[in-house]
């Protein structure tokens, strides 16, 4: 195991992904697209720590600069990202007997290999932190890597995804699961490089009704809290906290709270005070602000973040302030 600085701040209330939106990211990515910067630990550490220098002693947590779609890849797919349009998969899955699904689902897939770069980057960064805030690592979720296979990119109505699901329902559970193995031990991977904290991402939980959420996101969530823990104690790595986000399922909070992660994730559309009584006391809850407040002015956040934090019944323990989604890219 790599030797890192001890800790410097434990005290983990506002976390911060790797700043696309600053001026400095540009230039540090230079000429590179976005997947060629996510493959060099030396752009992708540098962009990592770019909002922890500039917001200095304001942010209590870095999240590794890099992308939920870089499973997909290590499973033969093509991913490529668009300038203003997002990922795009060129040929995405279409169905069980397309020949790729096939390919996807028996490849053997060795993300210790394929993956090396995130946790070099991890690594690197640990080192540069020299112990100023822990460093997240995360993955996306089964159900949301799911999606961006078979609709070849981000959706409005998720046509392919439904289909899917409810016209090929074991191919698809074949499919999660092998992605739910995947996503493990590339989280416990990252956790031996050095990340302190891991985070899983169900962006398109929403889509999902609450029966079909049980049946097609909850159990491949499961799957990775109880085995992530497994698997570093065979790797002989600490355990670390888990945090699970399922963007837009907030008829699924009481299921998401016995999940088996110490942390539930909320976006705005949740009350937190709501949430509270629902979690008691079981989880720490992260969120939720509404991230289009900041197209506001001054006392529009200010507010916004005063509910949030009464909310949360105040205090500095039990919660983490976060946005309840990702920054807007016209609000920077």
């Amino acid at each position: 195991m790599t030797e890192f600085a001890e800790l410097q701040n434990d005290l983990l209330l506002r976390t911060a992904r790797a700043g696309r939106y600053l001026p400095e990211y540009h230039e540090a990515k230079g000429d590179n697209d976005f997947f060629a910067c996510c493959r060099s630990p030396e752009i992708a550490s540098t962009l990592t720590l770019q909002p922890i220098d500039r917001f200095e002693g304001l942010i209590d947590a870095a999240i590794i600069f890099s992308d939920i779609l870089v499973i997909p890849q290590a499973m033969g797919m093509v991913v490529e990202m668009l300038d203003k349009k997002g990922p795009h998969f060129p040929n995405p899955l279409t169905s069980p007997v397309d020949g790729q699904y096939e390919r996807v689902v028996s490849r053997q897939v060795d993300v210790s290999t394929e993956l090396d770069y995130v946790y070099k980057a991890i690594t690197l960064t640990r080192k540069k932190l020299k112990g100023r805030v822990p460093l997240f690592g995360f993955c996306g979720a089964p159900w949301t890597l799911l999606c961006y296979m078979v609709e070849g990119g981000g959706s409005k109505l998720f046509i392919q995804a439904k289909t899917w699901i409810y016209r090929y329902p074991e191919e698809s559970k074949r499919l999660l699961q092998k992605i739910a193995e995947l996503c493990t031990e590339y989280l416990a991977l990252q956790v031996k490089a050095g990340a302190q904290i891991v985070q899983v991402f169900d962006s398109w939980a929403a889509e999902l009704s609450p029966s079909s959420f049980k049946d097609f996101a909850l159990p491949y969530l499961r799957y990775i809290s109880e085995h992530l823990p497994i698997r570093l104690q065979e790797l002989q790595v600490n355990a670390v906290p888990m945090v699970v986000f399922a963007k837009g399922a907030w008829y699924a909070l009481e299921d998401l709270c016995m999940s088996g992660y110490q942390v539930v994730g909320l976006d705005w559309l949740q009350d937190p005070e709501e949430a509270v009584k629902i979690a008691k006391g079981r989880v720490v809850l992260q969120g939720n602000a509404d991230p289009g407040v900041l197209y506001g002015e001054k006392d529009a956040i200010t507010d916004t973040v005063q509910e949030m934090v009464n909310g949360f019944g105040g205090g500095k323990q039990g919660w983490i302030a976060n946005l309840g989604h990702g920054e807007i890219h016209s609000t920077s």
